[in-house]
């Protein structure tokens, strides 16, 4: 079982939205999609990348290949993932495009 966290809610696998603050994911700046997180819910898993908690705020993670450093947060119901500052393009990955859907309507 997966520690609960703000971040992972005691889930093992959650659709969130993760941005790539040092470039780009697969093409783009931000991304929606499944993220697994370690039993100690300081590293997530996405598009076969380990990124783990980086020290100061909440939600930001450095990839352990590259030090590349992302934003990963839940996904909010109103539809504004981006940072009001930044104006990002957004993905939503195929396989989690219902999931996402499911939680806005919620």
């Amino acid at each position: 079982m997966t520690k609960r966290t703000q971040l992972t809610r005691g889930q093992k696998r959650r659709v969130m939205y993760v941005e790539n603050k040092s470039g780009e994911i697969d093409g783009v700046a931000a991304r929606i999609g499944w993220v697994t997180f370690s039993k100690s819910g300081q590293s997530v898993h996405y598009r076969e990348r380990t990124l783990t908690k980086a020290n100061g705020v909440a939600g930001n993670f450095v990839d352990v290949e590259n030090g590349d450093e992302y934003w990963v947060s839940g996904i909010k119901k109103r539809g504004s993932n981006v940072h009001w500052a930044e104006g990002v393009a957004v993905v939503i990955d195929d396989d989690a495009r219902d999931a996402y859907n499911e939680l806005k309507a919620g």
